[in-house]
């Protein structure tokens, strides 16, 4: 029986051993597989990167942040375009931000949560999926014809072009402004009502400086996204060259994005150099942001 018993044993051994190895090969394989995918992705980004930096460092030159767009290569610049960018996200900030974690804020703290709530909820999310055309063309719609009512109609501005990209990014802002709120611990919010502080009293100096972090990340985030779109742009159509500069939110602009589309889009193979140029400089734009948010995520996670 002794003998019987100890054979069993062995052969169970030997099968959870074979069962193991072909687990941990599977495993492995899998492994290296994804390391390869990664590292495919990571070859093709840095080849795009090196060969914009060696098309485009030339003409990164005193004159090309203080020129117009031009018909020269040797002369085009995007003094309009830069300035014309800072005026769109100096208007998209406060919209976003206000729609944006206000909808957070009345989704999670005071909305009752029933059928159509959680319609809206899905909704929301589903909405981040929607590409940048759709937006566009309900900027077209709404903004710059103003739905055939001319007394509505904010024509090709600054502030129909923040309008449409602060649709496009209010779903992402959204969720993510939820995602930290939802994060907070009930028990503070316990604790802030048994010291006798009101809902919005608790939400406005305990939850919100505990979420910071979270809703600033998901908003620079989407602020990025929005400044790198140029679909939209064209279809309310934002000039792709304007030689003058913006004096309010109701005047025309130029962007980044557009002046990019429109030197990649020229024959010449000099506008394609100068093409590069203005990608480094969005490039650059984009990588302080995400810095900046990295920044205030780790600031606001220490403190709170």
């Amino acid at each position: 029986m002794a003998e019987t018993n100890n054979s069993k044993v062995l052969v169970d051994q030997n099968t959870v051993e074979k069962k193991l190895s072909g687990r941990l090969s599977v495993n492995k394989i899998n492994k290296w597989a994804f390391f390869a995918c990664t590292m495919i992705g990571l070859l093709v980004l840095a080849a795009l990167i090196i060969d914009t930096l060696f098309k485009g460092v030339g003409h990164l030159t005193p004159s090309f942040f203080t020129s117009f767009s031009s018909s020269t290569p040797s002369m085009a610049g995007i003094k309009g375009a830069l300035i014309g960018t800072v005026w769109l996200m100096i208007t998209i900030i406060p919209i976003s931000i206000i729609l944006g974690v206000g909808t957070a804020i009345y989704l999670e703290e005071y909305a009752k949560d029933n059928a159509f709530t959680n319609f809206i909820k899905v909704s929301i999310s589903n909405l981040a999926g929607v590409p940048s055309v759709v937006f566009g063309l309900l900027g077209l719609t709404i903004f710059v014809r103003g739905m055939g009512i001319e007394a509505l109609a904010l024509s090709n501005s600054i502030l129909a072009a923040a309008l449409t990209m602060s649709l496009l990014i209010l779903p992402v802002i959204i969720v993510a402004s939820q995602e930290a709120i939802r994060a907070v611990p009930n028990s503070i919010r316990e604790a802030s009502y048994g010291l006798g502080g009101n809902k919005w009293q608790t939400i406005r100096r305990i939850v919100l400086p505990a979420a910071i972090p979270g809703i600033l990340t998901g908003f620079i985030l989407a602020l990025s996204r929005a400044l790198g779109e140029t679909a939209p742009l064209i279809l309310i159509g934002i000039p792709t060259v304007l030689l003058q500069l913006p004096s309010s939110v109701f005047d025309q602009f130029q962007a980044l994005p557009m002046a990019i589309y429109n030197w990649a889009k020229l024959p010449q193979a000099e506008f394609q150099n100068v093409a590069s140029a203005g990608i480094i400089v969005l490039l650059v734009i984009l990588l302080l942001m995400n810095a900046i948010a990295i920044f205030l995520r780790n600031k606001y996670s220490k403190k709170y």
